[in-house]
Parts: structure tokens; sequence; C-alpha cells
């Protein structure tokens, strides 16, 4: 198995009275806590199943834990990649809008994923962020389709919704993609452990190598 060399951005908050808080090496994915009543907490297992898959099958320095921010802490700072994804509604508020996008704008990376339901609000919500931007539908030549794994046909179907095809969208600031955005396949459900949806061993392979593509690019780009 190649392994991938990835340079990290550091986050660095720094506070109204000039002091800075400097985030720990190892990468960790934080999981966002919104408001609107979807259960944005579904699931804690995949991001740790998901980083220990890639400290496996990388050398980028990952520290496997489960964790979750508020968009109004200033924490949120201290994180490359954070995670949205659950089913039902999302409201954000307008100071964790502004705080979002001054995130996004200032190199960090959004990967949302909708476990069936969250499609009409989270696109509603994410207006707000970027008034002037639609989401995209990423080419499967895009390079998250090649950034460690190889998936020339573009995201693999783990979980049947509503027999449609998958599809990968992203929303860009400068030119570069901030926010990734994958619907009718949830990716993330096939991170959790095993018992928890009864996926196949080769789907959850398949969502844990696109799982790590989504990091690898979010981390080089």
């Amino acid at each position: 198995m190649k392994t991938i060399l990835v340079t990290v951005a550091l986050f660095v908050v720094v506070f109204s009275d000039g002091t800075a808080q400097q985030p720990k090496s190892a990468v960790k994915i934080a999981r966002v806590k919104y408001n609107g009543g979807g259960d944005w907490y579904n699931d804690p297992s995949g991001e740790v199943n998901l980083l220990k898959f890639v400290k496996q099958n990388t050398n980028i320095n990952v520290d496997p834990v489960y964790e979750f921010v508020d968009l109004a802490s200033d924490n949120l700072f201290i994180y490359p990649v954070i995670f949205i994804t659950g089913h039902g509604n999302v409201n954000f508020t307008d100071a964790e809008v502004r705080r979002l996008r001054a995130y996004l704008q200032n190199g960090g990376f959004l990967y949302i994923d909708d476990d069936y339901g969250l499609d009409g609000a989270i696109r509603h919500e994410m207006k707000k962020v970027f008034p002037d931007q639609n989401f995209v539908e990423l080419p499967f030549s895009h390079g998250i389709y090649s950034a460690h794994f190889k998936f020339p046909g573009g995201l693999p179907k783990i979980h049947e919704h509503d027999m449609k095809t998958p599809q990968g969208f992203g929303l860009f600031n400068n030119g570069r993609m901030c926010v990734y955005y994958t619907f009718e396949t949830n990716p993330s459900d096939g991170w959790a452990d095993p018992d928890v949806h009864s996926d196949p061993p080769d789907k959850r392979e398949l969502s844990l190598k696109i799982g790590t593509n989504i990091l690898v690019w979010a981390l080089s780009h």
C-alpha cells in the first residue's frame, strides 16, 4: 500500500487580547453540532474508524477520537476539517454563518454527508454562507476521486436511499474547494462500527477509502 505525505496548514486562533491558541499536530475531524433538530450526533464511531483507517493506510499524523464543535466556539479554528451529517433540519444563526464563512475563507474545510433528509436544509443554510454560489457537481476527473485511492467512476454507492445516482458537490473560495457535499451515497454510515448498519465488508472498505480521499484532499489543498 502506498503512503502519502501531506503538509497540513496550522490553524491559529487569535483572541481579542492578542493571545493565540495552537492546535495539536495530530489531525482530528470535528463533528459540527448544529441547531434545527437534525441528529448531528449520529454514528459517533464513524470519524474514529475513518481516522484509524487513514493512520493504517497513509502517513498522516491523526488522532482517532470523536470530538464535536459548536460553530460559535473559538475551538472551530483549530480543526482543519469539520464534518456535518444527520437526518432532517439544520439551522445556522447569523453569527454561526459569519464564523463558518470566516473558517472556510481562512483555509478550513467542511465535509457534508447527507444521511438522508438533510439535502433541502443544508442547501438552504450553505446559501447563507456563500450567497453568490450554488453547489457545483464535480466531474469524475476531479482530484478528490484520485487523491489516494482511485475512483474513476466517482463516488461509490454505500447506502440506497431513493434509487438515485451518487453525486458529489463543491463550494469554492478563490478557486479552492472548501466544502464537499455527498448526496445519495452516505459514505459516513459505512465508517461506523460494523454492527451499526450491517454493511458488507466491501461497502465499508469503499466508504473508508473515499473518506480517506476526502481527508487527503482537504489537507493538501
